[in-house]
């Protein structure tokens, strides 16, 4: 089904519009990052180049380092062309690529896309029956025998239902603009012997109003989306919440302010039951990256790795 999660870390960075940017450039992020010792890169579905392809460049540009597709959406992709570039990935970067596959929602998939949104979750059950399936053509060719390496995969997963599909068809969840609260219920349904990866949106470096303003930007352009409202509204937030650019206790909740809120905010994740937090730094231009934020949040990272010694909540609960 699929492989165990390679050594990934405590803490990775979550990046969104890494091919915004000419690929020498991406590759010489992807180094940084590297050095400054976060433990994986998790890119969001492509806006200009596939992720696929960007994966490639940037475990290219290193030599340890995991990168992950942090998701990469089913809807479009046949599962056949995923399995290909999985293979050409693994020959090449032998465990350190990690598959992360979901369904988006309805505004990206109908309205940038052009295609049918609609039962997701069973889409999401289907793409991963024919991902397992054998390869007819391997089978036509004679090569049915042909053992293809499998790389780890996790689903996003916000509700309980996307939550058990990772339980039982992946090596785990991987969660986004969440609370430790949702953290804790992830936890709940997975069980101890599940990765879970947990997206964090942070502002580092900035005034108090400032950070404040940048957060609340971001999460404006999610309250439309009706699959984060519905995460919210079980967390215990309400369309009060979502008015106005969203309250000022969502906005806190799900975006870390300052060096203090975001290690108190990493923590409290972990200690809720996830096994490795990336951090999405919010810029102030989606062009550039916030190399300024990485570099100042990677003091953070001993700590963080002494406090968890490097195992996963398995080992931690054995």
């Amino acid at each position: 089904m699929t492989s165990p999660m390679p050594a990934i870390g405590t803490v990775g960075l979550w990046v969104s519009g890494i091919d915004l940017r000419p690929a020498a450039e991406s590759a010489a992020i992807a180094a940084e990052i590297e050095t400054l010792g976060y433990g994986a890169l998790w890119l969001s579905e492509g806006l200009v180049r596939d992720p696929f392809m960007e994966v490639s460049t940037l475990l290219a540009a290193t030599r340890s380092l995991v990168v992950g597709t942090g998701i990469a959406v089913i809807w479009g992709r046949h599962p056949r062309n995923v399995r290909l570039q999985t293979r050409s990935l693994l020959d090449t970067h032998p465990g350190r690529f990690v598959l992360g596959l979901g369904t988006s929602h309805a505004r990206l998939v109908e309205g940038v896309l052009g295609l049918r949104y609609e039962r997701p979750l069973s889409a999401l059950r289907e793409h991963l029956d024919r991902l397992d399936e054998p390869d007819p053509i391997l089978d036509l060719a004679g090569l049915g025998g042909a053992a293809a390496p499998t790389a780890p995969r996790v689903l996003a997963a916000l509700g309980p239902k996307a939550l058990i599909l990772a339980r039982d068809r992946a090596a785990g969840a991987f969660s986004y603009l969440v609370t430790p609260e949702h953290t804790a219920d992830a936890r709940a349904v997975l069980g101890p012997d599940r990765t879970l990866i947990v997206e964090q949106a942070v502002v580092a470096g900035l005034p108090a109003d400032e950070a404040r303003a940048r957060a609340r930007g971001h999460i404006a352009t999610y309250l439309a989306a009706e699959p984060y409202r519905a995460s919210w509204r079980r967390l215990g937030f309400d369309d009060t919440d979502f008015a106005d650019g969203g309250s000022d206790r969502l906005v806190d909740s799900l975006v870390a302010t300052g060096e203090d809120m975001i290690a108190e905010r990493i923590n409290a994740h972990l200690a809720a039951g996830a096994d490795h937090v990336c951090l999405q730094a919010l810029p102030s231009d989606p062009r550039t990256a916030p190399l300024d934020q990485w570099r100042d949040l990677a003091h953070l990272l001993p700590s963080l790795e002494r406090g968890r010694s490097g195992a996963s909540h398995a080992e931690r609960h054995a």
